[in-house]
């Protein structure tokens, strides 16, 4: 959202009647200052509070990094340079004039020359085609181009970004490519490959999610070379199978596609950070779950509990994870487990998923100095780095597909499509990243859809029906969990509840009424009262199932379960039951409670307390709402500095994080959950 736009007032009229549908109307009460959210909204008193303002006190914040004007979400956000638009001076009314006289004085020339150079042109181009098709007949391309050099004193750095194109009829299984340098070279940075030299030769390796490159599709990887000397592109070689190739500047990627945005933004003259890690555990497939009854077991049949976190950023138009424009990307991961989470919930926007399945590369934003590690990395890029990094830190990833489009506010939509992105698109943007990281256990798990939702009068809406009707978000998901599951069998699919279920099934079982009076009501996400009538069937796949709720507490909305002086109990009956803990309950499944949590005052801080208690007393897996600073009706685990945590918050959390003998316990059977855990091999089950 643009500060100074209408978008704030659009936001704050609609928020108040579709944060809830069982208050008709009421505006939401808040009585705890807050900043903005790029997963909610809050309203203070006679204030609107946008997106990237607040109205707390800061520690560090963006605008104290970058100024005034920051905003992280405008489209032509470049707070290093490089990125902003030239003067069009070409159509100004001067300009024109002067193009004018110019055309005009010499039009008989340009007309003899239009017809001798379109001779040539033709010959060009003939000639061009075939260096085309020569180029392709060996069925493999690759391009290799500098995208950055500097020196730091006597030392040379060259940064080299490469492309493999498959034009050949057939999967390529595997590739290398071998790049002659100095004998005095070093690697100094590499992604997407593995890299080793020997007499002054680079011999680079797929890693697993470039392995295979079908037919017409491609693959990328980089380098950052010390001391290469000058390098011969043309005798870079590259081979897969019979196939082979040299190296060429013009080779581009073979979609047409290739945006690659590399934030170079002015950076050279300066060294590689050597925060940059690389000593990444090669990825494994030995640590998938699976649904037994209503529990969570590994492949020996040992209980695990899922206790996790949301950090959200991927689906806002920062194209990675929000605060990284004040924090350190390693640093803060490293807390996450540390701190005892072994659950990483990933908001992401299928939008964001479909430009990376075309070789289109939205800028990530983030604070270069802070993170220059990251620098040269495109988006997509960066988010296998965040991969690499979880896997060794113990810390598994659940993708969430928290919008349509990328949009601070996209979460607002009720639907798993838009006008701009498609149900075709949502599913095969869920079906591309289950392919792409099939081999990678570090993904465990796949959220279909953020809070499904839309009341009774409103179009388009979600409903939960037997029916194969668009707007049926039961049938759509167990589509969105086959296309997941053909790419990659192993994941566990988590389904979220919808916000309306109507209360006489055999009178408005499809949802046909638009009187409110009809229907039981509850938070978006959280209604899954559906369940007991149409239950999702995942077919062979349905130890795969989990379902997945929401709940908040009054500072979110004030819902009528929380007039009076509510108790565990009434909560109990009046709302979690029948909405979705019966589903745990009837031994029908187990359930993830996807986001939960919100400020430490009242009237927050006694339903926090008593949804944990329902936590702990039932070993429900969960993703704490949120890590985020930036959260205005929750706030986050961290302060506004994103890096210094709320030890009071952390503290209640930490009750409900999986622990035995004081110690973390994690998902990886290998690798010990950050600097205080351990391995699943280890700990015994979660009983």
């Amino acid at each position: 959202m643009k500060k100074g736009s209408l978008c704030a007032l659009i936001m704050c009229a609609a928020i108040i009647s579709s944060l809830s549908a069982c208050s008709a109307g009421d505006a939401p009460e808040v009585t705890s200052p807050a900043v903005t959210s790029a997963g909610k909204m809050t309203v203070t008193d006679n204030e609107t509070v946008t997106d990237n303002e607040t109205v707390t006190d800061k520690v560090t914040t963006a605008a104290d990094l970058f100024g005034d004007d920051y905003d992280p979400f405008a489209d032509d956000y470049d707070p290093y340079g490089g990125a902003a638009a030239l003067p069009d001076t070409a159509s100004s009314p001067a300009a024109k004039q002067t193009e004018n006289t110019s055309k005009s004085s010499s039009s008989k020339k340009d007309t003899k020359k239009k017809d001798e150079d379109k001779k040539k042109n033709e010959d060009k181009d003939d000639k061009k085609d075939k260096k085309d098709t020569k180029k392709s007949s060996s069925g493999i391309e690759l391009g290799l181009s500098a995208a950055n050099s500097w020196e730091n004193g006597s030392d040379k750095f060259v940064q080299l970004d490469a492309v493999i194109n498959n034009t050949s009829d057939s999967t390529m299984n595997g590739w290398t490519v071998v790049i002659p340098a100095s004998k005095s070279v070093s690697v100094e940075q590499y992604w997407n490959c593995e890299v080793s030299v020997k007499n002054g030769k680079l011999t680079c390796t797929p890693v697993n999610w470039n392995h295979d490159i079908e037919s017409g599709g491609n693959g990328t990887f980089g380098v950052i070379l010390k001391n290469a000397g000058d390098i011969d592109i043309g005798s870079a070689k590259i081979t897969s199978g019979s196939l082979t190739a040299s190296g060429s500047e013009d080779v581009k990627m073979n979609n047409n596609n290739n945006n690659n945005n590399n934030n170079d933004n002015g950076n050279n003259g300066s060294a590689p950070d050597p925060k940059r890690r690389t000593d990444f555990p090669k990825p494994d497939t030995n640590d998938w779950l699976s649904v037994k009854g209503t529990s969570i077991v590994d492949s020996s049949g040992k209980k695990v509990w899922l206790t996790g976190v949301n950090w959200f950023g991927y689906n806002t138009g920062t194209n990675t994870f929000d605060g990284l424009w004040t924090c350190d990307l390693n640093s803060s991961l490293d807390a996450i487990a540390d701190h005892g989470f072994n659950l990483l919930r990933v908001p992401i926007s299928a939008e964001l998923i479909k430009n990376w399945s075309e070789g289109k590369y939205p800028t990530a934003n983030f604070n270069q100095a802070t993170n220059s590690y990251l620098v040269g990395m495109n988006s997509l890029e960066i988010f296998d780095y965040v991969v690499d990094v979880c896997r060794a830190d113990g810390i598994k990833i659940m993708i969430d597909i928290h919008s349509a489009e990328t949009d601070a506010s996209g979460h607002m939509q009720p639907m798993w499509y838009t006008g701009k992105i498609s149900e075709k698109d949502y599913l095969n943007a869920l079906g591309w990243i289950a392919k792409r990281y099939r081999n990678d256990d570090t993904i465990i798990a796949y959220d279909l859809k953020n809070e499904p939702h839309g009341k009774a009068n409103e179009s388009p809406r979600a409903k939960w029906d037997n029916s194969k009707d668009a707007d049926n978000w039961k049938y759509t998901a167990e589509k969105a969990a086959a296309k997941v599951l053909s790419a990659n069998p192993n994941v566990l699919i988590m389904v979220e509840g919808i916000e309306i279920y109507p209360k006489d099934i055999k009178k408005n079982g499809h949802f046909t009424s638009q009187n409110m009076g009809d229907y039981h009501c509850t938070w978006w996400g959280g209604n899954l009262r559906g369940v007991k009538d149409n239950p999702v069937d995942l077919g062979k796949y349905q130890n795969k199932l989990v379902y997945s709720p929401h709940d908040y507490g009054p500072t979110v909305y004030k819902q009528p379960w929380f007039e009076g002086k509510y108790t565990f109990q009434s909560l109990y009956k009046d709302a979690w039951y029948d909405n979705w803990f019966y589903i745990k309950d009837k031994g029908i499944a187990p359930l993830l409670i996807g986001e939960w949590g919100g400020f430490m005052t009242e009237p927050n801080i006694t339903w926090m307390t008593y949804m944990r208690k329902l936590i702990k007393d039932n070993k429900l897996n969960h993703t704490f709402w949120c890590f985020n600073s930036n959260s205005g009706d929750t706030g986050g685990l961290v302060k506004d500095d994103f890096t210094t945590w709320d030890k009071e918050k952390y503290e209640f959390v930490k009750e409900v994080l999986w622990q035995q003998n004081g110690k973390f316990v994690g998902l990886d059977h290998k690798i010990p959950l950050g600097d205080n855990g351990i391995t699943l091999t280890e700990a015994k089950s979660a009983e």
